[in-house]
């Protein structure tokens, strides 16, 4: 079996936020929604989210491939919150905005014109970290 590491980033959650006006609103938004559902203390939400952390750590696949998996398929589920979080992870693992780019035209390939709306919210996030 692959051993599994913790990613190394380029950017730290600090430094996106401050480049980043919608970056910020998403983290600060998704730090404070987290913090109610950690004192539910639900034993479920905890193994998913393990589950969650351990599949995008480095290991056969880069980290970085990972995130623009869950890119693609969070494109294609059209789940603006999850879109935004593997932009914000890949900006922070270094992939440029080409990869990025490229891995949302899969995903509008896959999922068809459905996910137009949601690549417009995907560009704006792109325009203001890669500026």
């Amino acid at each position: 079996m692959t051993e599994r590491r913790e990613p190394t980033y380029v950017y730290s959650e600090k430094q996106v936020a401050e480049k980043s006006d919608i970056a910020r609103h998403f983290i600060d938004t998704r730090t404070r929604l987290n913090q109610n559902v950690d004192r539910a203390d639900n034993f479920l939400v905890k193994r998913f989210y393990n589950l969650d952390h351990n599949t995008y750590l480095e290991g056969a696949l880069p980290a970085k491939y990972k995130e623009l998996m869950g890119l693609v398929a969070s494109a294609c589920l059209r789940c603006d919150d999850c879109i935004s979080y593997h932009i914000i992870q890949s900006y922070r693992l270094g992939v440029t905005r080409a990869e990025q780019e490229e891995a949302i035209n899969v995903a509008l390939v896959v999922g068809g014109s459905i996910v137009i709306p949601h690549l417009r919210r995907a560009y704006a996030l792109l325009t203001e970290l890669y500026a």
